[in-house]
């Protein structure tokens, strides 16, 4: 016979069991996940139309004489517009969109002003630092004295609630391991050169003004996002790094990457533990008016589990393919310009990685509103109709990709030639 007290909470879970049924079959696995991710898709498009809609109405010689501001992508008109920009930084804050939207970085709190390209001592770093200034408790909003190229002696651990904001001056992170997120939330990275990332560790380095914790080898990501949330990546140029530009892993969610450019580099960007991390069915990434560029080979992104919003991108070379993906994962393709190299055996923009067409005829990738160039083609999978999480992968008509250079014409770095 079972205890009364084993009863009793069999009988309170079958009272909540509609709820609980409900919250499975979303699969809610991170806490910070949102719950009908296709809100965030039509968010995103009534921003870019209202944006489009505000540059049609002005007139040829008003859109020439305003080519940085009113270009018709929505983040960059929400604070390009303003003359006085440089006063007004953390207004960029409240620019963000799709998943990452609620990255805050540092917001509200004190300007840190880097000073100093140094990076002696990882375990010390002293004031004026970029790492110094990215370790602090509080939340910071860091700028730039002057033009830097800093090279990292091992990878910069971040801690929560930080911006770093290149604009206005020329900023390059390289050397050993590069930017680290782990465990963190509301990070905003900003016009930042990324670039020539390196393998590093076995040291101590300082997370925070009271850790100082022992480190293994790291990757040589561009930017390793690990456990963390409410990230965003706007307006950084990677390239040439030895592992991945960008990773997100180990229930990273909430993250938005925009107005970048990538280039030179095999495996772009990895979204996604490992096939059987499930708690990885919780990422949701967007990914939005980027330029996939020269010498790319794979990887734009690799997907695993979760819901990937791939919308206004300009993809102009790839080696292998462009989007792929291993354990069902949600693809939302929508308004973006694939342009498929010569090779006639490398025309498909999409790869099922490992996978036998039964398993992953299911799978839910869509396109909509994409242009396909010099024989490109995407493979979609799955069923309007089908069960499972996130069957309403395409749920607004995306806006024409004839208006994708209008939206890329400024990704990477601010100031940066587009190609």
């Amino acid at each position: 016979m079972l205890p009364i007290t084993c009863i009793l909470f069999m009988c309170l879970l079958s009272s909540f069991s509609p709820p609980i049924n409900a919250l499975l079959n979303l699969n809610l696995t991170l806490p910070h996940q949102y719950p009908h991710p296709e809100s965030v898709v039509q968010d995103i498009q009534r921003k870019v139309n209202a944006s489009l809609r505000r540059r049609e109405m002005l007139s040829k010689d008003e859109q020439q004489g305003m080519s940085s501001c009113l270009t018709g992508n929505p983040i960059d008109d929400c604070w390009r517009c303003e003359p006085n920009w440089a006063a007004e930084r953390q207004k960029l804050a409240e620019c963000g969109l799709g998943f990452g939207k609620y990255a805050m970085g540092g917001k509200g709190g004190q300007i840190y002003i880097v000073t100093d390209s140094s990076d002696r001592d990882p375990a010390n770093p002293i004031p004026g630092t970029l790492r110094h200034a990215v370790i602090q408790d509080e939340a910071l909003w860091i700028v730039f004295a002057a033009d830097m190229t800093i090279n990292l002696k091992h990878e910069l651990i971040f801690n929560s609630y930080k911006t770093l904001d290149g604009r206005g001056a020329n900023v390059h992170v390289t050397g050993h391991g590069c930017i680290t997120l782990q465990y963190v939330s509301n990070i905003i990275i900003h016009n930042i050169h990324i670039h020539h990332c390196t393998p590093s560790g076995n040291t101590n380095i300082r997370a925070s003004p009271t850790h100082v914790g022992w480190r293994g080898k790291s990757d040589g990501d561009g930017i390793s996002i690990f456990g963390s949330r409410k990230i965003w990546i706007d307006h950084c140029s990677l390239s040439y790094c030895t592992d991945g530009l960008i990773d997100a892993i180990m229930g990273s969610t909430g993250i938005t990457i925009s107005n970048s450019h990538f280039a030179h580099h095999d495996e772009v960007m990895l979204l996604g533990h490992d096939d059987k991390y499930l708690v990885d069915r919780g990422m949701q990434v967007t990914i939005a008016f980027n330029h996939f560029g020269e010498g790319l080979v794979q990887r734009m992104p690799r997907c695993r589990l979760g819901y990937i919003h791939v919308v206004n991108n300009d993809f102009t070379q790839w080696r292998m393919y462009a989007i792929g993906g291993s354990a069902n994962p949600t693809i939302n393709s929508q308004g973006n310009r694939y342009t498929a190299p010569g090779d006639p055996d490398a025309k498909e923009v999409t790869k099922r990685v490992d996978t036998d067409d039964r398993e992953w005829s299911g799978w839910n990738w869509r396109t909509e509103g994409d242009i396909m160039v010099n024989g490109a083609f995407f493979v979609p999978s799955g069923a309007a109709g089908q069960s499972g999480q996130y069957q309403e992968a395409t749920s607004v008509q995306a806006k024409s990709a004839v208006q994708i250079d209008q939206l890329t014409m400024y990704s990477g770095v601010l100031g940066d030639p587009r190609y």
